[in-house]
């Protein structure tokens, strides 16, 4: 089992309080615009880190993390990107991809609104843990904290920091 902390669009800002809400966790995964390679570097320093750059990332962050990543965890097919859209509404750079190939968990940002759905058609969870940072018009900051083991994704948990 593997419990995983997963935030976005933290812009250059990490709340302290992150520390604290994936002190238990095993990874933390960032689905882009981390805004600054000091935010990597911290999360990175602190639990292992899996991410892929936004739109607002610089060369530096483009440079060490991909624009899509695909991956296995606990028998969880995976993949993470920040401009990917939700059920429904999937983003045309990807939509083909999602049909032809769904992952069992779909992870996006870009979109600072955080969004649980489970997409029948596919048969893909998709999450997207809203915004970690103060940039943007969202007014709550959001992170996830599920577990995965065995190929389940279970005790998904919402957490609300402080307004921007």
């Amino acid at each position: 089992m593997k419990r995983i902390g997963l935030l976005s669009d933290t812009h250059g800002y990490l709340d302290a309080s992150i520390f604290k809400h994936f002190e238990s966790c095993d990874e933390i995964w960032h689905a882009g615009d981390f805004g600054g390679n000091q935010v990597a570097v911290r999360l990175a320093e602190f639990k292992p880190l899996r991410g892929v750059f936004g739109n607002i990332d610089d060369q530096e962050i483009r440079q060490a993390y991909p624009e899509h990543l695909r991956f296995t965890s606990e028998g969880v097919n995976v993949w993470i990107t920040h401009i990917g859209g939700y059920p429904g509404h999937y983003h045309p750079a990807i939509k083909k991809e999602i049909m032809l190939n769904p992952p069992m968990l779909f992870i996006s940002g870009h979109s600072h609104i955080l969004k649980i759905m489970y997409d029948k058609k596919i048969q893909s969870l998709h999450l997207n843990p809203g915004a970690a940072g103060k940039q943007g018009w969202h007014k709550v900051r959001t992170l996830l904290r599920f577990s995965i083991s065995a190929g389940n994704i279970e005790d998904m948990q919402v957490i609300e920091l402080a307004g921007r």
